[in-house]
């Protein structure tokens, strides 16, 4: 069972900006309740879509320059990033359908999308 992979300041470059998968970052702390919410949906989905998706964890306390760096002002926060950069976001606490939802659609928007179909 694949559980999300706990990002650090150090690592968030190669798993996340580098990542040849669609990523999703949950960013939490400890004492959030909305975030132990969701984060048995997280662990869910992080075993069933790791072989689409890179599923991962960033403790907002523990790395406040990054949740900085993306502006995030209230948590839990979903970030979702694709080749590199964020493509979509959640902000606060959502049902699995909600967040397996954007992730898909980070899948569907691949190189292939608004290309000319052929004859």
């Amino acid at each position: 069972m694949s559980h999300p992979i706990q990002l650090t300041t150090a690592t968030f470059e190669t798993e996340v900006l580098k990542s040849d998968l669609p990523v999703l970052v949950d960013l939490w702390a400890p004492w959030c309740g909305p975030c132990r919410l969701i984060a048995p949906l997280i662990d869910e989905i992080a075993a069933e879509t790791s072989e689409r998706f890179k599923i991962t964890k960033l403790d907002i306390d523990a790395h406040p320059e990054l949740a900085s760096q993306f502006g995030v002002r209230s948590i839990p926060t979903l970030l979702f990033f694709k080749n590199g950069a964020v493509a979509d976001q959640l902000v606060g606490a959502a049902p699995k359908k909600t967040i397996l939802a954007k992730l898909e659609a980070l899948s569907a928007s691949g190189s292939a999308a608004g290309s000319p179909s052929p004859l």
